[in-house]
């Protein structure tokens, strides 16, 4: 499997696309902005030997980025360069989809899960609660088409917020945050259901969502709503390099403890 055969990777990169997207010689280099990895790793375009690693790594560089790259299923060949050259991997990611009338089989009760854009400035203040800040809220804002937030309310105090947009018929749910003390209550599961009544009124037949392989709540929340394993991928990131013009420079593992 590669990038132009899954869907789910337009659908991902659609929904949560990174400032730009350049290509560079055989790679496609993307300006994340601070927006985390999923928008600041580079892919390959097709097959590429080690010389063609130094022209993704100075791109990215000139970036300000730390050299990135999301291997996806099926790129064997690119992640074992990649450790032959000195890159770790990190976060392995699942992806999980099913059918919308799977996760909309029941409204959330009254007066507990809201859909709306732009998002309330509470629903910011969960995020930032999260780890989510303004350079992800800056995703969100320039997604093109159907988009939404999320905002979850639980004994009467604000519990959750989250993101959904959708393209071709695929919405995808990010930045699903619940504040800890409503943490255990069901609040992301009614967040998922809303989701999906909101997905279906844009035309979206299917729904998707990601987590990490190490977030095992979200994984085990997501194949409990019959959601299934769709796809995966992970990143590989040379954690002892750093950048100065016309040169690299590596420090020593003791730098990182």
């Amino acid at each position: 499997m590669n990038f132009e055969a899954d869907p789910l990777y337009h659908v991902m990169e659609a929904t949560w696309p990174p400032a730009a997207v350049l290509t560079c010689g055989k790679w496609t280099i993307r300006e994340g902005q601070g927006g985390g990895k999923r928008v600041s790793a580079a892919t390959a375009n097709g097959p590429v030997q080690s010389q063609d690693l130094e022209a993704a790594e100075r791109a990215m560089q000139v970036l300000g980025q730390t050299p990135l790259f999301i291997l996806r299923a099926g790129e064997t060949d690119l992640d074992a360069l990649l450790d032959q050259a000195g890159y770790d991997v990190i976060d392995p990611v699942h992806l999980f989809q099913c059918p919308i009338a799977t996760l909309a089989t029941e409204r959330p009760p009254k007066v507990s899960i809201f859909d709306l854009w732009e998002p309330l400035h509470i629903q910011y203040d969960i995020w930032q609660a999260g780890g989510t800040g303004p350079p992800r809220w800056a995703i969100m804002a320039r997604v093109k088409g159907a988009k939404t937030s999320l905002f979850g309310r639980w004994n009467n105090r604000p519990a959750a917020t989250g993101f959904v947009a959708v393209h071709n018929r695929i919405a995808m749910v990010h930045a699903v945050e619940v504040l800890a003390h409503q943490r255990g209550q069901k609040v992301a599961t009614w967040l998922m259901r809303a989701a999906a009544f909101w997905a279906a009124d844009q035309g979206a037949s299917q729904i998707a969502v990601l987590c990490t392989k190490a977030n095992y709540a979200a994984n085990g929340l997501y194949s409990s709503m019959g959601m299934q394993l769709s796809g995966f991928y992970h990143y590989r990131i040379q954690k002892e390099a750093y950048y100065e013009p016309q040169k690299w420079r590596h420090r020593p593992r003791s730098a990182h403890g």
